[in-house]
């Protein structure tokens, strides 16, 4: 019998967090974490990680799982969601997945196919040349006409995603079968946050400022001094990248500010162009009061799994 499942998507920024909370508590649910980056332990405020007291009691799962010299990727997601599923369920719980990484999300709930594949270092050494000769942005400017789906989901900024995608794309070290799984895993009713595109952008613009009040740059400063490496995957997430610039005297504060807030409000727009392809998502308005926001999600949510 197929787990009952619940997810909760949105760009980053749009309201998740005080909403999941709420919904978990009223469905006895524990919250998977959906979001590549709260997998890291001491990426906090970057991270707009909950704290303990957010968390209200309600058991969270797949955050502060890595060193923040370690990859993670989305089969290790795929495969670690999945046995949290099992084993909510077993217990007498809902699980709820909570996140904004498009792949992610479709990934489990879908039940992509991922296998692994050799590279080519001869490739390799090609997009090398490419980006010595031309830049980053010639490397993005060919993930987007190989691999466009594979390019919304990624910084441009981000070259060792973007070198990572156009090695996928090419055959090399690990290739995604994008067939869906014959029938879907799970019960799976998902939510999706919206709110204007000027509001969620002044949200954005907000948080980072307050990011950067609460202590970004010492976060980043003590992952640093602990000998994490600025090419480390955890580094390469936005407001990491920007601020190891700012402490390495590569760029000012301010700049570094600005730059965050930029490349956020790029990801945000990738998050959307990649729900759109999922169709199933059953969309609310983040602006109207919470209590009705709440009321509308759970009676659609109960609806959902009392019809099953």
């Amino acid at each position: 019998m197929k787990p009952n499942f619940l997810v909760l998507l949105g760009p980053t920024a749009v309201g998740k967090t005080t909403l999941s909370i709420d919904l978990a508590k009223a469905l006895a649910a524990e919250i998977i974490s959906g979001d590549s980056m709260l997998v890291y332990r001491g990426c906090d405020i970057g991270t707009a990680k909950p704290t303990l007291a957010e968390r209200q009691g309600v058991v969270h799962h797949l955050i502060d799982v890595r060193a923040p010299q370690e990859r993670y990727s989305v089969q290790d997601f795929q495969q670690e969601a999945d046995a949290c599923i099992r084993d909510i369920t077993a217990r007498g719980k809902l699980p709820f997945l909570v996140g904004g990484t498009g792949l992610y999300v479709q990934a489990l709930v879908e039940g992509y196919v991922f296998n692994e594949a050799g590279g080519d270092p001869a490739y390799r050494a090609e997009l090398a040349r490419v980006r010595a000769e031309q830049g980053d942005a010639a490397l993005y400017a060919l993930l987007t006409r190989v691999d466009p789906q594979a390019a919304a989901t990624i910084d441009p900024q981000n070259v060792r995603r973007v070198v990572r995608a156009l090695e996928v794309a090419h055959g090399g070290r690990e290739s995604i079968s994008r067939t869906k799984a014959a029938e879907p895993p799970y019960h799976a009713f998902v939510a999706g946050l919206a709110r204007p595109r000027a509001e969620l952008y002044d949200r954005i613009n907000r948080r980072v400022v307050l990011m950067m009040e609460q202590g970004l740059a010492c976060e980043v400063q003590g992952l640093l001094d602990a000998g994490v490496p600025r090419d480390a995957q955890s580094m390469q997430g936005i407001g990491y990248k920007e601020t190891a610039a700012y402490l390495a005297g590569e760029c000012t504060r301010d700049e570094a500010v600005t730059a965050i807030q930029t490349a956020t409000r790029h990801f945000a727009k990738r998050q959307l162009t990649w729900y759109r392809r999922m169709a199933y998502i059953h969309w609310y308005d983040a602006t109207q009061p919470q209590a009705e926001l709440l009321a509308k999600i759970l009676a659609d949510v109960r609806g959902f799994f009392t019809s099953m």
